[in-house]
């Protein structure tokens, strides 16, 4: 993290034009600089590279991290072994706000890099002693949380009650959200860089039965598949194989 003056209107004490940007699309963004600097002391940039697990699900460590660049998935693990993605983070997000203050804390979920992520880990003691004597902090942080609940809470019907279809097409839609803001110049089609098997993982669901969805959406003309990557054809339409439902606010921070 640079400690140089930064041009982002967002924040320009002491940080980079990432965090900066990462700051302003935060639940943080309307603390002033002063309260956001003092908020950044002993934070720390990471970068993460894709498929690296952060945190695992059962961990006691007390955690605050603001997702600076790419993608991270928070998820679930069965006793088989399946995981089911719960949360996408990008720029912007919290993770781990609920650490701080829940007694005798285990992380409920894990964290997993989708695409390479830069995240700032910041320092969770700084942050509580700052939330607990600034009420602009305090509101700020339960923002998030209430944010946190009403998500979750979407989510229980979105993994118990829609099909694998459905979820996949959920899965690529978020990832080539994030594709389109690291590609730059013209694109025929929405290009996703996964694998079945990493597809799978993230729907909770085994690798047949997502085969055998991405070859009922392909036949229907919204996806080609490469043995590196699948293509998006029509991003209208996988929008409305998912559900084509709203997306509450705070779900995809």
């Amino acid at each position: 993290m640079s400690l140089e003056s930064s041009a982002s209107p967002a924040y320009r004490s002491g940080v980079d034009d990432g965090v900066a940007a990462a700051l302003a699309a935060s639940p943080l963004a309307r603390l002033s600089g002063p309260v956001l600097e003092r908020l950044l002391v002993r934070a720390r940039p990471v970068r993460v590279p894709a498929g690296s697990v952060t945190h695992w699900e059962g961990d006691q460590a007390e955690i605050l991290e603001l997702v600076v660049a790419g993608l991270v998935r928070v998820f679930v693990t069965a006793p088989d072994g399946r995981s089911l993605t719960v949360r996408y983070a990008r720029r912007g997000s919290l993770l781990g706000v609920v650490s701080m203050y829940a007694t005798d804390f285990r992380m409920p979920a894990g964290t997993q890099a989708v695409v390479d992520a830069q995240l700032l880990r910041l320092a969770p003691d700084v942050v509580r002693r700052a939330a607990a004597e600034d009420v602009h902090v305090a509101d700020a942080l339960l923002h998030e949380l209430a944010d946190r609940v009403v998500s979750f809470i979407h989510e229980i019907p979105d993994g118990a009650f829609t099909s694998v279809r459905q979820r996949v097409a959920r899965h690529l839609l978020d990832l080539a959200a994030e594709e389109s803001r690291t590609t730059t110049g013209p694109r025929a089609h929405l290009r996703v860089a996964v694998s079945q098997r990493d597809l799978a993982e993230a729907v909770g669901s085994v690798r047949e039965v997502v085969v055998r969805a991405l070859r009922e959406l392909r036949a229907s003309g919204v996806i080609t598949t490469h043995p590196d990557h699948i293509e998006i054809l029509d991003p209208g339409r996988l929008i409305l194989e998912q559900g084509g439902t709203s997306v509450p606010p705070g779900r995809m921070r």
